[in-house]
């Protein structure tokens, strides 16, 4: 039974985005959008998700709208401190890589993590095993795990556990 929600939503979703990336109705454009979005359901809906359902809690919308602004923050900080180091090239830069641990249980929930990490300009995840993510940072200012999780995710795990989990 989640298989086929699974499939369900990925349909939903990706006939949704065909109509708003093409915004066209004619039947030749549907016809094409809803055929890919069939194909699209049928190859890949079972690795959406698992609990399609948990599509249909609004608060979950919520808390991605409250995330939007909170990862836009600190991407603007990022690029701030990045643009800084570039026009300021005698200030020190310690470079390395750090092991941060994630509470995140779903490998979407983790992805999503390691994707915001990324995006943000000074860090890059590198690698996903378990519930450790390897991050390498422009100027590491935490060794030690729980600090350095605490710098590096802590903004962004306690709501994408909202959202995904």
């Amino acid at each position: 039974m989640a298989r086929r929600g699974s499939q369900t939503l990925v349909f939903l979703l990706a006939a949704l985005s065909w109509l708003l990336l093409t915004w066209q109705v004619e039947l030749g454009s549907l016809l094409v959008g809803l055929l890919i979005s069939l194909v699209a359901s049928l190859l890949f809906g079972e690795l959406l998700t698992v609990t399609p359902e948990r599509f249909l809690q609004p608060k979950r919308y919520l808390w991605f709208l409250y995330f939007i602004p909170v990862f836009l923050w600190e991407l603007i900080k990022a690029n701030f401190d990045v643009a800084y180091r570039v026009l300021h090239p005698r200030l020190p830069i310690n470079p390395g890589l750090v092991k941060i641990k994630t509470g995140l249980k779903s490998e979407v929930s983790k992805t999503f993590l390691a994707n915001s990490i990324t995006l943000t300009p000074g860090t890059m995840t590198v690698d996903i095993k378990g519930d450790e993510l390897y991050i390498h940072w422009i100027d590491v200012k935490e060794r030690e795990v729980e600090k350095a999780t605490q710098a590096i995710a802590g903004k962004f795990e306690k709501i994408l556990e909202r959202v995904f989990e």
